[in-house]
């Protein structure tokens, strides 16, 4: 168990690094302003999505066929194109106003963008080899916020030296071509 653990957190914490849920998690954190909040929703996010790879992945693979599979991940990719656009109001301050608005839009963001990513994949292949359901959700979740607790907290020193302008037309560029890319596989 301990072995399937460790290689599940080493696996996923490597695969993150600048993946799309990584650039999520800075994008979430400068728009909420809420990191703790953030990381809330991402670990939910995670422990939910790689506890159902784990249980489900095969059986979802079967019973979606592939060229729905591909539109509905276009899909998800270009509504958060589209999301990712949509800039702050200077004055409104932090957006998810309410002890619970931060922590939704992360959960359901991180939820839905996770889907098909390379982390549930290895998720599905990792609980596959060891048979240990609970230990490989609990790694690859390890893994999930190793590589993105450390982007929510220090998002604010990343966004002074990008402005956030940059950074909303680099993640739109990057979630619609993965959208683009989904169609065509």
């Amino acid at each position: 168990m301990l072995e399937a653990f460790a290689i599940s957190t080493l696996t996923v914490a490597v695969a993150e690094m600048g993946d799309k849920t990584q650039l999520l998690a800075i994008i979430l954190a400068a728009r909420f302003r809420q990191p703790w909040a953030v990381i809330a929703g991402i670990f939910t996010a995670t422990i939910l999505n790689h506890a159902l790879a784990a249980m489900l992945g095969a059986l979802i693979a079967r019973m979606v066929p592939d060229g729905w599979l591909h539109y509905l991940l276009a899909a998800g990719f270009f509504a958060t194109a589209i999301w990712a656009l949509v800039p702050d109001k200077p004055d409104d301050g932090p957006v998810g106003v309410g002890k619970w608005g931060a922590f939704l839009a992360t959960t359901i963001a991180f939820f839905v963008v996770e889907m098909g990513d390379k982390t549930q994949i290895a998720t599905v292949a990792l609980a596959a080899r060891f048979d240990s359901v609970v230990a490989v959700t609990m790694g690859t979740t390890a893994g999930m916020m190793l590589a993105n607790a450390p982007a929510v907290i220090f998002a604010d020193k990343l966004l002074r030296v990008l402005p956030m302008k940059l950074l909303r037309f680099v993640a739109a560029a990057i979630f619609a071509a993965l959208g683009v890319g989904a169609l065509l596989a």
